[in-house]
């Protein structure tokens, strides 16, 4: 692929074999700095995390676009192990970080599939259906769980009575992004995927940051 061949194993300035020793090093000395200094339950998230990434959803990007479904589960763990590990447990409040992050992943990433659809092909990776029908299912996958992101987002923090400045600020963001998603869906241009990406790198922290400011 043109978009990672710059990286060190695409441009050979890493071994292969080097890499997977490396990685296998870094995610062992991870998961078992966790349950010896951290917590036991933290480092089981991140065990199932790095197995379900690695043994499950990296080789079904070959088979089907529902990859992205797939990826989207152990993508989000992130949010629930740092917050496993600060609190000890997973309440409502971990689930809805969860929530965001995981329906946040599919506007996201179908603007990358669409920027580099052609790439992705050439290279063998299913992230969209072949034919007219990739159309049809960028557009559902970026807008249908951007929808679904407005309540989950907007609605917990409502239920509580936070701060009002901080709930329509999450409801105006949350709609912002929906908004950038629905044009992709629409106009299927790779300006309009660009904008979409970028919109979405900033989403995420602000969405966060809301939520963290509107704790009473």
């Amino acid at each position: 692929m043109r978009r990672t061949s710059r990286r060190p194993i695409a441009a050979g300035r890493v071994e292969p074999v080097h890499a997977l020793v490396f990685g296998t090093v870094l995610s062992l000395t991870g998961v078992l700095y966790l349950a010896l200094a951290v917590r036991p339950a933290a480092s089981l998230l991140a065990l199932l995390t790095l197995c379900a990434y690695l043994f499950f959803y990296t080789p079904v990007k070959r088979r089907t676009p529902w990859c992205t479904l797939v990826g989207a589960f152990p993508g989000a763990m992130p949010v629930l192990i740092g917050y496993v590990a600060a609190t000890g447990k997973l309440d409502s409040e971990a689930w809805q970080l969860y929530a965001i992050l995981f329906l946040w992943q599919f506007p996201h990433f179908m603007a990358i599939a669409w920027m580099y659809r052609e790439d992705y092909a050439r290279a063998g990776y299913r992230v969209l259906p072949i034919g007219t029908e990739k159309t049809r299912f960028m557009g559902w996958q970026s807008v249908l769980p951007a929808i679904a992101l407005v309540s989950v987002a907007f609605a917990p923090m409502a239920f509580r009575h936070a701060n009002p400045v901080f709930v329509t600020a999450t409801l105006l963001l949350s709609l912002g992004f929906l908004y950038f998603a629905a044009r992709l869906a629409l106009v299927r241009s790779s300006h309009s995927a660009r904008r979409l990406l970028l919109v979405s790198i900033l989403y995420l922290p602000l969405a966060f940051l809301l939520v963290v400011l509107a704790k009473p």
